[in-house]
């Protein structure tokens, strides 16, 4: 496989390419939304909007697509005053029975020890 790792994915056949997105899968930065998804563990997601996602993998792509069940949305929300001020924040949280992510939301997938 190392010789695949480092050739140019230009020169590579169609065959030689489809090997070695298996193996990054399986063994890459990947392998954890791979191990989520088989084994049927919660992921917590960070997304650009500061909001945080806990729920199982079932499925996904290159691009970090997602497919969440049972999702947890937790963020906080904050009061302002006339003037602007944050005089309050408020930890908010909702459930979502089924969601898509798109891969561009995401910042960081973290792994969560049931």
């Amino acid at each position: 496989m190392a010789d695949l790792i480092d050739r140019p994915r230009g020169e590579l056949t169609e065959i030689e390419r489809s090997r070695l997105e298996e193996f990054e899968f399986l063994h890459g930065p990947m392998s954890l939304l791979n191990n989520a998804k088989k084994f049927n563990t919660p992921v917590m997601i960070s997304c650009r909007n500061n909001h945080k996602l806990i729920g199982k993998v079932k499925e996904f792509d290159r691009h970090c697509n997602l497919v969440l069940e049972n999702v947890r949305e937790i963020w906080d929300d904050k009061v302002k005053n006339n003037a602007g001020k944050i005089i309050k924040i408020n930890k908010k949280e909702r459930f979502i029975s089924k969601l898509f992510l798109r891969g561009d939301s995401v910042i960081i997938v973290l792994k969560i020890d049931v």
